[in-house]
């Protein structure tokens, strides 16, 4: 009998062996697995944060970089083209030197010079109609330049809407303002020349009737003569 029950213990024993065997393999397969699911999931995130820390230089590197070129106008040469297309024959154009001196030669103001009104009225004219003639080819040279100011519109239209970094971006910004501020100077000076030409023709106007007045208030003023000591003028009987 107590030989019976050693051998069901025995039997027992090495039925329960294998299966702790069995849990204790499986427990250790187990943790393995996770540990190398958490190795995983940390080469993920490393990469990601590979990826982002790429990313982020390259958009530095973007922002950094400037345009290959700036867009400008040929500002210089088109106001120096139109100060001197404004000074053709006796015009009073805003770009002379001289141009007080030359007003005030061809517009004397107030007083007459006998036998010389015709000429001085011919020296007038000719000075407001070459004013005018400059004037029209300043706003005839503008409109040639349209065409070439389109064009630099155009790029600059196209560089805004094309994707920039940040220092293209304000390069960009910097020369439509340039484009911006060449444009105001060619309406100043377009100003300039109208107000010449105004001026010109109302100096004209002016000197006309200062002289005509002239003329007439030396016509009506009495004048002595000497002989027989009687005085003769106009408005003297």
């Amino acid at each position: 009998m107590r030989n019976c029950l050693t051998l069901g213990v025995i039997l027992a024993l090495l039925l329960q062996h294998p299966t702790e065997v069995r849990a204790g393999a499986f427990a250790t397969e187990f943790t393995q697995l996770l540990n190398h699911g958490q190795m995983v999931m940390s080469y993920i995130r490393q990469g990601t944060q590979l990826s982002n820390e790429l990313s982020m230089y390259a958009e530095q590197m973007r922002n950094g970089l400037a345009l290959p070129s700036h867009t400008y106008g040929t500002i210089n040469r088109d106001l120096t083209a139109l100060s001197s297309i404004v000074q053709g024959g006796q015009a009073l154009a805003y770009s002379l030197s001289n141009l007080d001196t030359q007003f005030r030669n061809t517009f004397t103001g107030y007083g007459t010079t006998p036998n010389r009104y015709f000429a001085n009225y011919k020296g007038w004219a000719t000075t407001t109609l070459d004013t005018l003639r400059g004037t029209l080819r300043a706003a005839g040279l503008q409109g040639s330049q349209l065409s070439s100011e389109e064009s630099v519109l155009a790029t600059l239209r196209t560089q805004a809407q094309s994707p920039n970094g940040a220092v293209r971006a304000i390069q960009v910004m910097g020369d439509i303002a340039e484009q911006q501020t060449e444009q105001f100077m060619k309406l100043r000076q377009i100003m300039l020349a109208d107000l010449s030409s105004k001026q010109a023709y109302q100096a004209a106007q002016i000197q006309k009737d200062a002289a005509t007045t002239a003329a007439t208030e030396q016509f009506f003023t009495p004048s002595s003569t000497t002989g027989d000591s009687r005085a003769f003028g106009a408005g003297s009987h």
